[in-house]
């Protein structure tokens, strides 16, 4: 599974479609402006919120949460001690986690789990100027779980790189 983002839409208060790589529609990121925190619903086509995305309020260091269905998903963090600065661990809530490494800024990166490929950012298999694909190459992986990490990381690292 092969998806498109915009990404010079992706930002604060923002609504954007997620294409797949026929052209059609697949998820809307809603951005829900003039709230303290910053904050996203995945959405699929019918407008049914997939993940809710927002940034966790009184963390140390920044921090995203991803719920679905009110529940908790997912936290999303920076990972400590690593000579990576672009390392990013996603703790779901079974107690798993999925490691996210790469160029984040240049949206080169890949999401794995337990050392397994799950999916791949990257900018090179398009020539659409701020425009980025993510491929889904495990079967079993969860593509709205997947786009939601990407948006955070994303969003984390250039919030990193702006403070």
């Amino acid at each position: 599974m092969r998806f498109l983002v915009y990404d010079r839409l992706l930002g604060f208060g923002d609504d954007y479609w997620i294409e797949d790589d026929s052209g059609s529609k697949v998820f809307l990121v809603d951005g829900k402006a003039l709230r303290l925190r910053d904050t996203w619903e995945l959405k699929d086509t019918q407008g049914r919120v997939l993940v809710d995305i927002h940034q966790k309020m009184l963390a140390l260091r920044d921090t995203m949460v991803l719920q679905r269905g009110g529940e908790p998903l997912a936290t999303i963090r920076r990972k400590r001690l690593s000579l990576l600065r672009n390392h990013y661990r996603v703790s779901l809530a079974d107690g798993s986690e999925l490691d996210v490494s790469g160029k984040i800024l240049d949206r080169e990166f890949a999401v794995e789990y337990d050392g397994e490929l799950l999916a791949v950012v990257s900018r090179r298999w398009l020539t659409v100027r701020d425009t980025y694909g993510m491929e889904v190459v495990h079967e079993d992986a969860d593509p709205a779980l997947l786009i939601a990490v990407a948006v955070c990381v994303i969003h984390l690292a250039e919030k990193e790189r702006e403070g």
